[in-house]
């Protein structure tokens, strides 16, 4: 019979971990909270509002907030509630997707050009190259020449925003690559995969993360102009910015369709900024001031 033997205090310790960051950084905390409360919006949602937010119900066309429809209808009688919970899915959806490919890109490519002087010279000049143009012209040109699809837009923002991520992880590199411990893992006998898979990678990972989490709030801001000047994702499919777009010419007669949509992408945005500072001042202590 094996019996387990559990410290005490534990599981306290282990809820005390769990909490620190909360309470070293309110910035950290209100961001995360933001941020949880859309993205329980996005899956809850569905279920609260149980309208399709595609149905067109032409008796109800522009109606102004009630007990039906909370936020109001827009010029097609659809209930603005529910179209803008299924634009938050989509902004959520854009804004990780785009934070997880720039991720791998940033530190893949980053930690390549770093290392290696030749590669880096060419690589560099290309990213050189897609920085050189406005973030929202290149998504646009992007765009143009790939079409109106979700998988699009993606792929857009990703190539838009990768730059940044190789740029910050290349930083990191050729400043840690210099240090002694670097240089003993070499004398060793240590190969360059594991040079920086294990000594330079880690040291690039925490700024990485700093860095996508501004990304992320990029993205669901290029998403939503992308929408908003019909270059994003196609007309049928609901999103913070086309919804903005189709309200704008019923502003003056009809602000409420796009009260909600702006409020969440306000919400969503300023929450994910807010985790960025908070995870920026919890690793680097220097920031906080």
């Amino acid at each position: 019979m094996t019996t387990t033997t559990v410290k005490p205090g534990a599981g306290g310790t282990l809820r005390k971990r769990l909490w620190r960051p909360f309470r070293k950084s309110p910035t950290f905390a209100s961001g995360f909270v933001l941020v949880v409360i859309i993205v329980l919006v996005s899956i809850v949602g569905p279920w609260l509002t149980q309208i399709d937010p595609e149905y067109m119900d032409f008796v109800s066309i522009l109606q102004p907030p009630t007990a039906a429809h909370p936020f109001g209808t827009d010029e097609f009688g659809r209930d603005i509630l529910s179209r803008t919970v299924a634009g938050s899915r989509i902004s959520l959806i854009v804004g990780a997707s785009v934070t997880g490919i720039t991720l791998v890109l940033g530190l893949v490519l980053g930690l390549i050009s770093g290392f290696y002087a030749r590669v880096d010279a060419v690589l560099m000049r290309v990213m050189d190259m897609l920085m050189a143009f406005p973030a929202i012209l290149l998504a646009i040109g992007v765009m143009s020449v790939l079409g109106p699809r979700l998988e699009n837009v993606i792929a857009a923002l990703s190539i838009v925003y990768a730059p940044r991520s190789v740029r910050i992880v290349r930083a990191q590199v050729i400043a840690t690559k210099q240090n002694e411990y670097v240089d003993a893992a070499r004398a060793l006998g240590a190969s360059d995969a594991r040079v920086l898979g294990r000594h330079i990678a880690m040291n690039s990972f925490a700024p990485l993360v700093v860095q996508e989490t501004f990304i992320f709030a990029y993205a669901i801001i290029a998403e939503a102009t992308l929408s908003f000047l019909g270059a994003g994702v196609p007309a049928g499919i609901p999103s913070w910015g086309n919804i903005i777009s189709d309200g704008r010419a019923f502003l003056e007669t009809s602000p409420w369709m796009i009260m909600a949509p702006g409020a969440l992408l306000a919400i969503t945005v300023l929450g994910v900024n807010l985790l960025g500072d908070g995870l920026r001042d919890l690793i680097d202590p220097r920031m906080r001031s």
